[in-house]
C-alpha cells in the first residue's frame, strides 16, 4: 500500500512538472511569436523610411536623369565657342529652373575662380533668355557649394566612371560637377540653390503624411529633425510633439548622400498589427491559463480521489476485519450459552434466565449490525424503499422522545425535547425519520464521557423545519466535520478507540435525509459537544400554521416505538 502511494505521489509530481514545462514553453513561444511579429512590423516600417529618403532624392535628380547620355566634350566645346551650352542641355536646365525646389542655377567653369578672385567670371542661368549671364556678386552659399563639389571630385576623379557627380551642401544647395572622362578633368560646376521652405513644406511634409498617414492608424510617427540646430522641421502627425522622454526613438534614417544635417526619427507606438498581436497574445494566455488551471485541477482531483479511494479501501479493510470479529463475538456467546442449556448443565432457574438474557441481548446486537449493513447495501444499490406522506414532525418526534426517554435516562443522560408550535407539514417517511433519530441519539450516547445531556429541538426556519440533536459530549475538530458522513470513517482519538462502531451510522443518516429531500449539518467544538441539524423543506411554501386536516388519521399507528432492549 505504501509503495502504491509513493507511485501516486511520483506520478502527480511528474504530471505537475510536465504541465509547468509545457506552460513555460507555450508562454515562451507566444512571446517569441509576438516579438517576431513586432520586429517584422518594424522592419517593414524601416523599409518604408528607406524608400521615403530615396523618393526625396529622386525629387532632386528629376531633370538630370538623361545627363549621363550627354557628350561632355560637346558641352565643353559649346561653352568655349559660344559661352553657352547646347540647346538640348539648356532645355534640361530650363526644366530645372521651373522646378520650385530650386531658386537659382549658377555655373563656374573650371578655368574660373570667382569665389576667390572678383575679376574672374561667374555665371547665372536666365530662364527667360535661356542662357547664362555673368554676375558680379557671388552668394556665399554658392561658393560653399562649389568648394565642396570641387574637393570631392578631386578625391575620386581618377577612378570615377560617370560623366557627372552630384554633391550636396547640406540643405542649402545641390552641386553638379561635369566630368570629361577621356581627359579625367572637370570642365565646370553647376550649383542649384535649394528653396528650403518649399523642400520642407511642400516636398518632405506632404510625402511624410502620404507615406505614413495618421499615427492612430499606422502606429508610427516620423519627425524630420535638424540635428545640428536641434530643431524639428516637420512631422507625419502634428498631434505628437517630439519628446524623447515620452516617445522612444526606435528608428533613425539618414538621407543617402544628401541633406547631411537632416535625419528622420521614428517612434513605433502601436500599429494595428502589433495591437492584433497583443490581443492575440492576451487571448492565448487566457486560454492557456484556463487550460493549465483545468489540467492542474484534473490532476489534483484525480490524485485526491485516488487518495480517498485508498483511504476508503483501508477503512473497508479495517471494517471487514472489525465486523468479522464483532459478528463472531455474539455468535460465540449464544453458542456457548445454548450449548450449556442444551447439555442440561444449567438447571437453576436464575442461571437459565441469565443465559436466556445473554442469548437475547447478543441476538439483538447481531440483528442491529446486520440491519446497518443491509441499510448501507440498500442505499448503495438504490433499493431503499421510500414511503413519504405529509406529516407534522412535532407529533412524530414527540412520540419518539416519549418512547425512548426512559432508555436514554437509563444510560445516565438528562434528556429534553422542545418544539415550536404550529410547525408546517413536511413530506417524510416516518420509518426513515426513526432511523435518523436512532443513529443521532446513538452517537450522542457513545461520545459523551463527562457531561451527559441530550436535547432535541424542533424549529421553523424560513420554509424549512429543522430537527436539532445536541449533546455536551467530547465534540470533534473542525477539519474532520466534513468527513464524518463518509462510510467507514471514524474520528481517531482515545475515545473512539474504546468505543465500538463501524463508521456507518452517520453515512446512513446522510443518505436517508437526502433521500427525503432534506439536508444535514453539524456544528461541533472539541470538549463542548456537537449539534446535528436535519432540515426538511415545508410541504407548502409560506405555510405558518399547522392544519390538522392535512395529517393522515393513521399517524399515531404508523409511529414505531423503539424497544429499549433492542437499542444498542
Amino acid at each position: 500500500m505504501r509503495k502504491r502511494n509513493s507511485v501516486r505521489w511520483l506520478f502527480l509530481s511528474l504530471g505537475i512538472v510536465a504541465v509547468l514545462a509545457l506552460t513555460v514553453m507555450n508562454i515562451y513561444s507566444l512571446y517569441a511569436l509576438r516579438e517576431s511579429t513586432i520586429e517584422s512590423a518594424k522592419d517593414n516600417k524601416k523599409s518604408q523610411l528607406d524608400e521615403f529618403t530615396f523618393q526625396v532624392r529622386h525629387q532632386f535628380g528629376g531633370p538630370f536623369r538623361e545627363l549621363r547620355k550627354l557628350d561632355i566634350e560637346k558641352l565643353e566645346n559649346s561653352w568655349s565657342v559660344s559661352g553657352n551650352f547646347p540647346a538640348h542641355f539648356i532645355e534640361v536646365l530650363g526644366k530645372a529652373s521651373e522646378d520650385p525646389l530650386y531658386d537659382d542655377i549658377y555655373y563656374n567653369p573650371s578655368d574660373s575662380d570667382a569665389c576667390y578672385d572678383e575679376t574672374q567670371p561667374l555665371y547665372k542661368f536666365n530662364p527667360d533668355l535661356k542662357m547664362f549671364t555673368m554676375v558680379n556678386e557671388v552668394p556665399d552659399l554658392v561658393c560653399d557649394g562649389f568648394g565642396i563639389s570641387n574637393s570631392r571630385v578631386k578625391a575620386l576623379i581618377d577612378e570615377y566612371r560617370f560623366n557627372n557627380k552630384v554633391t550636396f551642401d547640406a540643405h542649402r544647395s545641390m552641386n553638379l560637377a561635369l566630368i570629361n572622362l577621356d581627359d579625367r578633368v572637370v570642365i565646370g560646376h553647376l550649383n542649384f540653390t535649394i528653396n528650403r521652405e518649399y523642400l520642407i513644406n511642400e516636398v518632405i511634409a506632404k510625402k511624410l503624411k502620404e507615406q505614413f498617414g495618421p499615427t492612430d492608424k499606422t502606429g508610427l510617427v516620423v519627425w524630420l529633425r535638424d540635428w545640428i540646430q536641434d530643431d524639428i522641421l516637420s512631422s507625419s502627425d502634428e498631434q505628437y510633439t517630439y519628446n524623447r522622454d515620452v516617445y522612444e526613438i526606435d528608428m533613425r534614417q539618414r538621407f543617402p548622400e544628401m541633406l547631411e544635417n537632416w535625419i528622420l526619427h521614428a517612434s513605433f507606438l502601436q500599429s494595428p498589427t502589433v495591437s492584433a498581436t497583443n490581443a492575440s497574445l492576451t487571448r492565448n494566455l487566457i486560454v492557456l491559463g484556463f487550460a493549465v488551471i483545468v489540467l492542474f485541477g484534473a490532476l489534483v482531483f484525480m490524485f485526491i480521489n485516488a487518495q480517498r479511494e485508498r483511504e476508503l479501501a483501508q477503512r473497508q479493510a479495517g471494517f471487514l476485519a472489525n465486523i468479522t470479529h464483532e459478528l463472531k463475538t455474539p455468535l460465540a456467546v449464544m453458542q456457548a450459552a445454548g450449548e450449556n442449556i442444551s447439555d442440561g448443565r444449567v438447571k437453576d432457574g436464575q442461571r437459565l434466565k441469565s443465559y436466556g438474557e445473554h442469548i437475547y441481548n447478543e441476538s439483538v446486537r447481531l440483528r442491529k449490525m446486520i440491519e446497518k449493513l443491509l441499510d448501507v447495501a440498500k442505499v448503495d444499490s438504490g433499493q431503499t424503499v421510500l414511503e413519504q406522506a405529509p406529516y407534522q414532525l412535532e407529533a412524530l418526534v414527540a412520540d419518539f422522545a416519549k418512547s425512548n426517554k426512559q432508555y436514554i435516562q437509563s444510560k445516565g443522560f438528562d434528556f429534553n425535547f422542545d418544539s415550536d408550535s404550529n410547525l408546517p407539514l413536511v413530506m417524510i417517511d416516518p420509518d426513515h425519520l426513526e432511523t435518523i433519530l436512532n443513529n443521532l441519539i446513538e452517537n450522542a450516547i457513545k461520545y459523551s464521557s463527562d457531561t451527559k445531556q441530550i436535547d432535541i429541538q424542533l424549529t421553523k426556519s424560513n420554509d424549512n423545519v429543522e430537527i436539532s440533536v445536541a449533546d455536551k459530549g467530547d465534540g470533534m475538530a473542525k477539519k474532520v466535520q466534513k468527513l464524518i458522513f463518509e462510510k467507514f470513517y471514524r474520528v481517531e482519538n482515545s475515545l473512539t478507540a474504546k468505543t465500538k462502531g463501524h463508521g456507518l451510522g452517520l453515512a446512513i443518516v446522510k443518505n436517508i435525509v437526502e433521500l427525503n429531500g432534506g439536508t444535514i449539518s453539524v456544528e461541533s467544538t472539541e470538549g463542548k459537544g456537537s449539534v446535528f441539524t436535519v432540515s426538511f423543506p415545508a410541504l407548502f411554501k409560506g405555510q405558518d400554521q399547522y392544519d390538522p386536516s392535512l395529517v393522515p388519521q393513521s399517524t399515531d399507528s404508523e409511529i414505531k416505538n423503539i424497544d429499549s432492549k433492542q437499542y444498542v
